[in-house]
């Protein structure tokens, strides 16, 4: 094989001398050249080593295909592999060319070259019959087992299909900006992103036009780094959370039979690239959205986020106006409906589509009135289906929320927490439309809510906000920082209650003896019992407890396990000012998330593993793996965290909560 591993001067950031001990101190990665690593077929028209590294690490001595390239060519009607046509090739480690003919008068031309780490592919042709061929394909296969590698195209096209420019994002490896030259051939060259969960494929396909004498077809593949958010202070934070940015945007490949349940179709932002698209945690793409709206040039990240809403929208909701939660069948959750709502806010926040608002406000509305539709008792707090009673949460159900392995229900703190700030949300969506009265309804939604919240699951004995109160009465608290953290961050209990929660639940964290920070932070800091958890697996699967007081599976899973996406215990640190608490833990993650702790060089990731307990999205309080999929882009939400502590950041995201506490 013929390797070609090229550098190029990141000049994104300028790294001057330090010493060791600032080093070692710094959430900054070693930064350096960015590194591309290409292996051609001496022979056949093929790419067998594809890998790149834009932060100048070791990233590319792993393969990121599972296969070589593939290329087949259209000549009227009939396809043709490539690699079954006799063919010349010549050249060394950093042009190789390619000469091979479908038919005796069509000669083509597939040159592969590198230069200062950019890949260039330029498909060319002569000969009489040169006008017969029809189209060519490109087929980059790659391997999801090393990283869950996908596209973030300009566009998602109805069809499914994918225009250009495009990001090929490679997790914790980088992004490469994909281009088609001349520009004439830019909207002729159109792609599909298609794989199997079962297999672990992922297949990248892109379709050409056929070159003409005159005019060759070129793509062009260049190391990407996503710039600074304009206004952020903290460089070297944004060094360090830069490249796994990218991480939190997972569009699909096509997977699975489409008229099944246990299916996906390209382009819908899900867990990984080949797992399930889950509509409540659509709004933490859509946060990342608005934080930093362009992904690179002519690709904005409200159109990868634009494309999934209105699927869910259009595919997914229910005559009654609920929105399926995953899979199809899985329903009654009650942050799925306030996700998308938060989420078409972002959307219209971020771009001002005022006309795609007025096509979309009655769907919106449905969305929104099924929850309204929830509040059973009338006390302002919305209402599971599920009961959160002990020992109801039996298989296949699952409960009301994305923690849907713990038996929450009836007055769900989480739930109702995400739902204050849609109607926050929708309330300004209203008044962008001149609707003062449905404005106002949504508003007194909110204040109704916020009023009931505080008195109704503060737990007296302990001082916590439970995780749920129960169709019975009982308060479950779990002492769970995602809970506290979400409520202080949106303002539902006053601003001194909350420093003191703050205060306790740090005591409490050193006093239970969780010393890995860096990994993130437990959901709960006391144990699941059994009656609260779900009741369906074996004991020990996804920290399914086998002792009624739930300690014997204590810190697996949603048991007490670490899930560093859960971001708002931080997040409430934050927004009440208390910035080195949040700052210490936060440094600990990135510079986990920069030196990697896998094989693959991942921090928070171990490739799609789907697999448990093999998967790295989840961890037990040593670091052991305790997850199935390997990779979970809703983990990255923690990177928000980089421009969340500065109060610029805080205020686009959530000018809605904040207005309100004026």
């Amino acid at each position: 094989m013929n390797a070609i591993c090229i550098r190029r001067q990141n000049c994104a950031v300028l790294v001057g001398c330090m010493s060791l001990l600032a080093a070692a101190l710094s959430a900054r990665p070693a930064l350096g050249q960015a590194v591309l690593r290409v292996e051609t077929d001496p022979q056949s028209p093929a790419i067998t080593v594809l890998s790149w590294d834009t932060e100048g690490g070791k990233q590319a001595e792993m393969n990121l295909l599972r296969a070589a390239t593939g290329m087949r060519v259209r000549v009227t009607g009939a396809w043709t592999e490539a690699k079954a046509l006799p063919s010349v090739s010549e050249g060394d480690g950093v042009l190789r060319r390619y000469r091979f003919s479908p038919a005796d008068d069509i000669h083509l031309t597939w040159t592969v070259e590198v230069h200062d780490a950019d890949l260039s592919l330029t498909l060319a042709g002569e000969g009489a019959g040169l006008d017969r061929v029809e189209s060519v394909e490109l087929t980059f296969p790659f391997n999801p087992r090393v990283t869950p590698t996908t596209i973030l195209p300009a566009q998602w096209a109805e069809d499914a299909t994918l225009r250009l420019p495009a990001l090929i994002s490679a997790p914790d490896f980088g992004q490469m900006y994909l281009t088609a030259e001349p520009d004439t051939s830019q909207g002729r060259v159109t792609g599909r992103l298609e794989g199997s969960r079962s297999a672990a494929i992922v297949d990248f396909i892109l379709q050409l036009p056929g070159p003409t004498a005159a005019e060759p077809i070129s793509l062009r593949l260049k190391p990407w780094v996503l710039p600074a958010p304009d206004g952020l202070q903290d460089l070297e934070m944004w060094a360090a959370a830069r490249r796994g940015w990218f991480n939190a945007f997972q569009p699909a490949a096509q997977w699975g039979d489409q008229s099944r349940p246990f299916s996906s179709p390209a382009g819908i932002h899900s867990n990984n690239v080949i797992s399930d698209p889950c509509s409540m945690s659509l709004f933490a793409l859509a946060d990342a959205a608005l934080l930093v709206p362009e992904l690179a040039p002519g690709i904005s990240a409200m159109e990868q986020v634009r494309y999934s809403l209105d699927w869910w929208i259009d595919r997914r909701m229910l005559e009654s106006g609920e929105i399926i939660g995953y899979r199809g069948n899985y329903v009654d959750f009650m942050d799925t409906n306030p996700s998308l709502l938060i989420t078409a806010w972002n959307y219209v926040e971020a771009t001002g589509d005022t006309p795609w608002l007025q096509r979309r406000i009655a769907k919106l509305q449905r969305v929104a009135e099924f929850t309204v539709g929830r509040d059973i008792d009338g006390d302002g707090l919305f209402e599971a289906v599920q009961s959160g009673n002990r020992g109801t949460l039996i298989g296949p159900k699952r409960s009301c929320s994305a923690f849907d392995s713990i038996n929450c229900g009836h007055k769900d703190a989480y739930c109702n927490a995400l739902i204050y700030r849609a109607w926050r949300c929708m309330a300004d969506l209203q008044a962008r439309l001149g609707r003062p009265e449905q404005q106002a309804r949504y508003r007194q939604l909110a204040a109704r809510l916020k009023d009931a919240y505080a008195k109704t699951l503060i737990n007296p004995q302990t001082g916590y906000i439970a995780w749920w109160k129960s169709e019975d009465g009982e308060l479950h608290d779990l002492v769970s920082p995602i809970i506290n953290g979400i409520a202080i961050q949106y303002g539902l209990i006053d601003p001194d209650q909350g420093r003191e929660i703050l205060r306790r639940l740090r005591a409490k964290i050193e006093e239970v003896g969780f010393k890995r920070p860096e990994l993130g932070l437990p959901c709960t800091l006391v144990p699941v019992p059994r009656e609260s958890y779900l009741i369906e697996f074996p004991v020990g699967i996804v920290g399914t407890p086998g002792l009624d007081d739930g300690s014997d599976t204590f810190g697996q899973y949603l048991n007490g396990g670490v899930w560093p996406g859960s971001i708002e215990f931080l997040a409430a640190h934050y927004v009440l000012g208390e910035d080195g608490p949040a700052d210490a833990i936060l440094r600990m993650m990135l510079r986990r998330q920069t030196e990697g702790a896998y094989p693959n060089g991942g921090g928070f990731q171990n490739g799609i593993v789907d697999q448990y307990p093999h998967g790295a999205e989840s961890v037990d309080w040593e670091g052991n793996s305790r997850g199935y999929e390997g990779y979970h882009s809703f983990n990255f939400r923690f990177l928000q965290l980089v421009l969340l502590r500065e109060p610029p950041f805080r205020q686009r995201l959530f000018r809605t909560l904040l207005e309100e506490s004026k």
